[in-house]
């Protein structure tokens, strides 16, 4: 079993700096203005020859418990009771402060092994700062860089003598580790398998500032795992949060509100914005939460536009339902709209919500397997050709200078999303009126509702095109 480290310390003395160090990817947000990271974040690190769980938190300031900064500190406050070891990073650069001095006295007071970090070490003028920390009472300062990478073999040390080699070395399970791969090995026999209720799922939470994507994942979560409140924007970074629902493993991923491209003129934001958009491309099924009390709005026809062209499942969740006075008339009308507003997603399932109450929460989920399942569907070439000859004879494809267009064969190329190849004629001079009577078309007769579909055409080859004749 592998251990957890908490990273804290007050703003801007480079927490998230050496948390993406340790896990080796710029996962967490970095600025130099201070107060960037909210949530506490987990992460895989490595270190040397050291695994474990790191936990980047908020810099902690005082603060009353109903302020934002006051709800940030209950957030870093919960990793470290949940970390087995701290390390509590200083600025060497800039010296210690009475808030680094506040904060060495909680950390005493938890009794949590610690490991103080002095951090900028390589600054000129840094010594100051590296001897001031042995006033804090809690043992030799570890000087190191985060930005640059120095020291983190003295880090290293640190962590092991303060945990003990017992505790830092595992040992590990390695029959644990071979079942895993024959279980893979297995898996790689059936060249089309299933569809895995087991498997885990990746599910990231995107919308407008302020629809209660956070509030709707501590509901699931059934804790305060995510920052909330009053304020629109305060999820910054994409937070990820496991948990089980039925027995399967799932994903969230959390992202910050994201606003009109115009409207986004902060470096802060535009960073954040970016991070939402990676979380849409890692995950598999995206839910768009939306406001339902101010539903539609152009941003969020935008937000399920980039969606879909990025080939991820949707679900719409209409949120703050328990604020609805009508909700039978505001369903129909809802209803009405997604048809009409949203045709390139004909079908899509949307679900009304409650992230303050719970309600609807169960059949949120249960739509969110449910199209999971579509996008990961497979449909047979055999009955993919019998579909084509019948759309033909229905509506058949036009004629292009007096010759008709032929669709000749039609096959499944991949899924996640759904993408079909059809050899013809003329594939240049299909119109795309006829695409999207086919797209329509499968989405129908293969029950394939809310889901990108793609179909591609490919000109089938003419023996004799390029042969000239020869003379006998």
């Amino acid at each position: 079993m592998s251990f957890t480290v908490a990273i804290v310390g007050r703003p801007n003395v480079g927490k998230s700096t050496l948390f993406n160090r340790l896990v080796g990817k710029k996962l967490a947000l970095v600025d130099d203005t201070p107060g960037v990271t909210r949530d506490r974040r987990p992460g895989e690190a490595k270190l040397i020859d050291l695994r474990f769980t790191i936990i980047d938190t908020a810099g902690l300031e005082e603060s009353g418990p109903e302020t934002l900064e006051g709800r940030m500190r209950a957030q870093t406050e919960a990793a470290i009771d949940e970390a087995d070891l701290t390390l509590f990073v200083v600025d060497a650069k800039m010296g210690l402060t009475p808030i680094d001095n506040t904060l060495a006295e909680m950390l005493r007071r938890r009794g949590k092994p610690v490991v103080l970090v002095a951090n900028k070490a390589e600054a000129r003028g840094s010594d100051g700062g590296f001897y001031d920390a042995f006033t804090l009472g809690l043992g030799e300062p570890c000087p190191i860089s985060a930005e640059h990478g120095q020291g983190m073999l003295d880090l290293r040390d640190a962590i092991v003598e303060t945990l003990g080699p017992e505790r830092a070395f595992p040992e590990e399970d390695h029959e644990a580790e071979t079942n895993v791969t024959v279980s893979k090995a297995e898996g790689e026999v059936d060249e089309e398998p299933a569809y895995d209720e087991t498997k885990p799922l990746r599910v990231a939470i995107v919308g407008r500032p302020n629809a209660g994507k956070s509030t709707l994942i501590n509901r699931f979560l059934g804790e305060d795992r995510l920052l909330t409140g009053p304020e629109a924007g305060i999820t910054r970074d994409s937070i990820s949060v496991e948990w089980d629902w039925r027995g399967r493993t799932i994903k969230m991923f959390d992202t910050a509100g994201m606003r009109r491209k115009a409207r986004v003129t902060e470096k802060l934001e535009k960073l954040s914005v970016a991070d939402a958009l990676r979380a849409i491309r890692f995950a598999e099924t995206v839910v768009i939460v939306f406001d339902a009390t101010i539903p539609f709005e152009k941003q969020d026809l935008q937000i399920v536009d980039l969606v879909l062209r990025e080939g991820r499942a949707a679900v719409l969740a209409f949120n703050k339902w328990d604020m609805i006075d009508d909700p039978q008339a505001v369903l129909t009308d809802l209803r009405e709209k997604t048809e009409r507003l949203l045709p390139q997603a004909r079908g899509i399932r949307a679900v009304p919500i409650s992230g303050q109450t719970g309600y609807g929460l169960e059949k949120l989920m249960q739509n969110i397997i449910d199209t999971d399942k579509v996008w990961n569907k497979r449909i047979s070439t055999a009955r993919l050709n019998r579909w084509l000859e019948g759309v033909q004879v229905m509506h058949p494809p036009p004629a292009v200078s007096g010759r008709r267009i032929k669709l000749k064969y039609m096959t499944q190329v991949k899924a996640r999303p759904p993408a079909f190849m059809i050899s013809c004629t003329r594939a240049d001079a299909l119109p795309e009126s006829y695409t999207r009577y086919l797209i329509n078309g499968l989405r129908a007769d293969f029950d394939m509702p809310g889901v990108p579909i793609r179909v591609h055409f490919r000109a089938s080859e003419n023996p004799y095109e390029n042969r000239r004749n020869k003379k006998r």
